[in-house]
């Protein structure tokens, strides 16, 4: 196989190896990118699910993965990581002589793929996080060894409707993964506890639950479009002697902060344990399960 592939901008056939909820946001994604839905299947084995992918976004989908691959100038690899291995035994005899691979399964270093892909395969590792869904995600992407410049510009080409892209040498993709990754779950778990909150001062839930993602949602374009350092935000909120002061002196004592840092650092640490597990003999030996339905990217 050769490392050269499809010029910037240039896919022509897209294949998408799981259907699950970032296999499907990925489908939105590159559609939106120019790709025409003609011009991309989807390997996904749930009958059901193929069926929902395919009414929503008019593409074809197979159960088989190497008759998706075929003839795809961008393959996609968007299934549980556990699955990844057998995924490209299945694939890897059958791509296109250029063809790019783009895997946004957490953990696997770029490594793992091209040990276990013909020779030259260009290989992209991306790690997105959820709100890709909405086309609010955040991700970070690295080149393999034989992926050019022009190979990575049409995978963030390909993702730019997913969010924010950013591209990253490979060894802070763990960090990528403890900061965007993991980080929708932590918004998540703070505006539970800002929801609780309100309820715990006599709000109905409903009504707390409203103005906390309200609160986070308005907060964070407020940030992103006044460019400004959020402890410069954060300031203008907090009078002298006024309420906003007394509520961060609490979650000063009660080590929120440091939380929050140790949080990322166990999350970084596990990414790179999960790495180190998936790394055994290149086999591609099945794994238990499907090797082509992909949920929402584990962490």
């Amino acid at each position: 196989m050769t490392a050269a592939g499809p010029e910037e901008g240039a896919a022509r056939r897209v294949a998408v190896l799981g259907g699950g909820v970032m296999g499907e946001a990925l489908v939105g994604a590159v559609l939106r990118a120019g790709v025409p839905a003609a011009g991309v299947v989807v390997a996904e084995k749930a009958t059901a699910r193929a069926a929902e992918v395919a009414e929503r976004h008019g593409v074809s989908t197979t159960a088989d993965a190497a008759t998706a691959v075929r003839g795809a100038d961008v393959v996609i690899v968007a299934v549980k990581p556990q699955d990844v291995a057998a995924a490209l035994a299945a694939a890897g005899p059958d791509l296109a002589a250029g063809a790019i691979v783009v895997s946004v399964a957490a953990g696997l270093p770029l490594a793992f793929y091209e040990e276990r892909l013909p020779a030259g395969t260009p290989v992209v590792r991306v790690m997105p996080n959820t709100p890709a869904v909405v086309g609010k995600g955040a991700s970070g992407l690295a080149g393999g060894t034989a992926a050019t410049r022009e190979h990575v510009a049409l995978a963030r080409e390909l993702l730019a409707a997913t969010g924010l892209v950013v591209e990253v040498p490979e060894h802070h993709l763990d960090a990528v993964t403890a900061v965007s990754g993991s980080g929708p779950a932590y918004v998540f778990y703070l505006v539970d506890a800002l929801a609780e909150a309100g309820v715990l001062l006599g709000l109905p839930r409903a009504q707390a639950l409203e103005l906390a993602v309200a609160t986070f949602e308005g907060s964070s374009a407020l940030l992103a479009q006044s460019g400004e350092h959020p402890v410069v935000l954060r300031e203008r909120v907090s009078s002298p002697g006024g309420t906003t002061v007394a509520a961060l002196r609490e979650l000063d004592a009660h080590g929120v902060r440091a939380a929050v840092l140790a949080a990322a650092e166990a999350a970084r640490d596990r990414s790179r344990q999960l790495a180190a597990e998936a790394s055994g003999p290149a086999s591609g030996a099945p794994a238990s399960g499907s090797t082509t339905g992909g949920g929402a990217t584990p962490r």
